[in-house]
């Protein structure tokens, strides 16, 4: 990993380009009914004001980014709420009947105005112009380029929260106890950080710093990054629990689009469906669903919320009775006192369960451990259903069984081999052409695939848009093994794979004389050298709660 000889990279280029900001004097306040009332940065970037919310007659006060896109919320209200700097010194968000939703807490502190920068922070200062409180130190569910995101600052969305923990790695949670993604720098790297830091940069690498490493160590690329000389880009935790990298074509207006996230199947984000929710694919879109047609949904108009039973167990009558769920796997956890794994067999699995009081649902697993979990009352039952899931499920419920259609596709027959043979040969002459044919597929192919009726050609064009990322010249773009799983079953959507770089295309704006660490990123990213190494990180995905985990591969193969 090229390493920079500034340790203090981000606090110096804060300082080298400061940002414009505007002036917002005490006693200054917005309404939520208020047609085009907004506290605005100096170049229109970012403005503070109100935008109806999903919610009916509901009101979110937020610092916007091109007017509508939020980047730090304070809240929701009524149409007769109101965001007010008042004469104490404090912000604070209020509702119709007066009631506070959210304040800065800086009463009796000496605040004598806030600002708004260009660079998106609202800040409340003194009469020396220091800060006493920044939407920047208070995150809420996103962080802006250039943001400081230090340990003990949390991104929260719903019941999903990001954290940078000390130790240097960034988990997803869920419900604050079950982790179900984790990223940290490989094992060349001390875990004893004395306080690290999180920083998205302009040109779409997001780095960690910390005293103990010389300079910005990188954590993550977005996959377009050095692309675009004006291009902003915000790091998000979405509440569908999957945290993403956005990017804008331009600094000061929208739209934007994703170029990364760090949950590449969205089915494996912890909760997704909800309790007793089973999540699938319809084509490349992921949909909750109920394990059968014995379940209702808790909520019509929102899916994501989970199922019920129909009947409850204890109005059986004795008639209870075990619906099997063939390739799906409803996630276990080592740490769950509610459940509990032993050595057995799918039948043995599948009986234990329907004669036990306690077991409400069981899982056999299918990676050669033979091990079955049992999920008693207390667990949370979140599942995931896909050909790739070899593992089978049970639940107990109040017979008759009543079966969904079928979720999960058939295998197609021994003929089918030797077309993806085809389709494998022809993803690796693809990956060798180079970039230059992504759009001219088809022209590169044996002919006789054309021919053959039998050949997808979508999937035949997914399998050499694939074969280009895991060309990819750093390691952090490659995609991982399930992730390439995905990308050609069209389960995960294939973006354009950015173009190489060399040092001498592009410069780091303001950079004269030595080279920076950000010049160095802006290009191709870091190179091998005798006096420094490429980092590599590590990537878990699966559920982990205190020190135990299950790793990506056992969520999707057992």
């Amino acid at each position: 990993m090229a390493k920079s000889p500034y340790p203090n990279l981000l606090l110096l280029l804060l300082l080298r380009f400061p940002f414009s900001s505007s002036t917002i004097p005490l006693g200054s306040v917005l309404y939520a009914s208020g047609s085009n009332q907004s506290w605005s940065s100096p170049n229109f970037t970012f403005s503070v004001s109100f935008l109806p919310s999903s919610s009916p007659n509901s009101f979110l006060a937020a610092v916007f980014f091109a007017g509508n896109i939020p980047i730090w919320s304070a809240g929701t209200v009524d149409s007769r709420g109101s965001l007010r700097l008042s004469s104490s010194g404090s912000l604070r968000l209020t509702n119709g009947s007066n009631a506070t939703v959210w304040d800065s807490g800086t009463d009796g502190l000496g605040v004598v105005l806030a600002t708004i920068e260009d660079s998106g922070n609202l800040r409340l200062l003194d009469n020396q112009s220091n800060p006493v409180w920044s939407s920047f130190d208070h995150p809420t569910d996103t962080i802006v380029q250039l943001q400081n995101f230090t340990a003990g600052k949390v991104l929260r969305s719903g019941n999903y929260s990001f954290q940078l923990e000390r130790r240097g790695n960034l988990t997803l949670k869920w419900n604050n106890s079950t982790t179900y993604w984790s990223q940290g720098l490989n094992s060349s790297f001390s875990s004893n950080f004395s306080s690290p830091s999180l920083a998205l940069q302009t040109n779409g690498v997001v780095l960690m710093f910390d005293s103990t490493l010389s300079g910005g160590t990188e954590t993550i690329y977005s996959d377009d990054y050095g692309e675009g000389s004006n291009t902003f880009r915000f790091l998000k935790l979405d509440d569908d629990g999957n945290l993403r990298i956005y990017s804008s074509a331009s600094r000061n207006s929208g739209p934007v689009s994703p170029h990364w996230s760090a949950v590449a199947n969205q089915c494996l984000v912890y909760g997704y469906c909800g309790n007793f929710g089973i999540c699938s694919y319809n084509d490349t879109t992921p949909v909750c669903l109920c394990p059968s047609r014995n379940f209702g949904l808790v909520d019509v108009n929102d899916r994501r919320k989970g199922c019920k039973r129909k009947v409850e167990l204890n109005d059986c009558s004795g008639n209870a009775t075990m619906l099997d769920l063939g390739n799906t796997r409803l996630v276990t956890d080592s740490s769950d006192p509610n459940s509990e794994v032993f050595f057995a067999g799918n039948s043995p699995c599948r009986s234990n369960c329907l004669v036990s009081t306690t077991c409400l649902a069981s899982v056999s697993l299918s990676d050669g451990s033979g091990n079955c979990w049992q999920k008693q009352r207390g667990s949370f039952f979140t599942g995931y259903q896909s050909s790739s899931v070899p593992s089978t499920s049970y639940v107990k419920v109040c017979g008759p069984v009543l079966p969904n259609q079928p979720l999960v596709g058939t295998k197609g027959d021994g003929n089918n081999s030797k077309v993806y043979l085809w389709i494998v040969a022809v993803a690796v002459v693809g990956g060798l052409l180079g970039l230059a044919v992504v759009e001219q597929h088809e022209a590169i192919l044996d002919k006789r695939l054309r021919e053959d009726q039998t050949v997808d050609m979508e999937q035949v064009k997914r399998m050499v848009q694939t074969s280009f990322w895991c060309t990819q010249e750093q390691p952090l773009q490659r995609p991982t093994m399930g992730k390439v799983v995905q990308m050609i079953e069209g389960i995960t959507a294939i973006n354009k794979p950015p173009r190489p770089k060399t040092l001498n295309e592009v410069s780091f704006s303001g950079s004269s004389g030595s080279t920076s660490h950000a010049s160095i990123l802006v290009a191709s990213g870091p190179t091998q050298s005798s006096s420094s190494s490429a980092t590599r990180s590590f990537q878990t995905m699966g559920i982990t709660s205190s020190s135990t985990k299950i790793g990506q591969g056992s969520l999707l193969v057992s």
